[in-house]
């Protein structure tokens, strides 16, 4: 059995895998306000048996979370429990970026999708709105843009005439009221900043692309861009299983 995690700005995910990369139980939490109270509950609705254990991995956006999972896991088995950026990741994926810097759940999905044959744009739609340009086996590097949730929130927490507002689809552009006004200027653009950047990442690169979805509000957007899109809500753990391999 193997346990692997992505420890986001905004969520936690934990996976209990099997040897077959099979994916046996999923929790997802909320990352703040982490601790060891919490973290036992969790593992108790996984039903760990961590005799069992052979592998933990997790990429990590957030250390100080990172570290209390970290010490958990050290009273609870004697197997190792990695970040991923500790591995050799040049081994799977040429990265071409400050490698300090990228995000590990970036290059994680990264290598989730890497081949010889095909170029990515992974958008991950989290905290921040993220694109992440893979040329076959080269991760060239991406773009980071203001997260939809997090804009809505600071808006409505900033704007005192502004109510608290669930994004939906809206056909029309022009909004007769303020939930409409909103959720249009949210929408429209939010597909109108993904469809110039691909466009702009095709045309800086003279590359074509698969793009892929993933994350947060990707259904909300998903047939409402220019390109063809497909949603991989498992691109991280898939990343995650494959980097395991390196753990011996």
């Amino acid at each position: 059995m193997y346990i692997l995690g992505d420890v986001g700005n905004t969520d936690t995910k934990l996976f209990l895998v099997n040897s077959r990369n099979k994916i046996l139980k999923k929790k997802t939490f909320t990352t703040k306000n982490i601790s060891l109270k919490k973290l036992s509950i969790i593992f108790k609705y996984l039903v760990v048996d961590f005799n069992n254990i052979k592998k933990i991995l997790f990429c990590s956006v957030v250390p100080d979370s990172f570290k209390i999972i970290k010490n958990f896991l050290s009273k609870k088995t004697q197997i190792k429990c990695y970040e991923v950026k500790s591995l050799n990741l040049r081994s799977l994926l040429k990265i071409q970026v400050n490698y300090h810097q990228v995000g590990s759940d970036r290059i994680v999905n990264a290598i989730s999708l890497k081949n010889n044959n095909d170029n990515f744009i992974i958008l991950d739609f989290g905290t921040a709105t993220t694109f992440d340009v893979l040329i076959k086996d080269t991760y060239k590097g991406g773009i980071i843009a203001p997260g939809i949730k997090l804009s809505l929130n600071t808006l409505t927490d900033r704007a005192s005439l502004i109510p608290q507002i669930n994004l939906n689809k809206i056909k029309k552009v022009i909004g007769v009221d303020t939930i409409s006004a909103v959720r249009s200027g949210f929408f429209w653009g939010y597909v109108g900043l993904i469809n110039n950047l691909i466009d702009l990442i095709k045309k800086e690169t003279g590359k074509s692309f698969k793009i892929v979805f993933t994350g947060g509000l990707s259904n909300l957007f998903k047939n409402s861009i220019k390109a063809k899109v497909k949603y991989n809500k498992e691109i991280t753990v898939k990343g995650l299983i494959k980097i395991s391999k390196l753990i011996k």
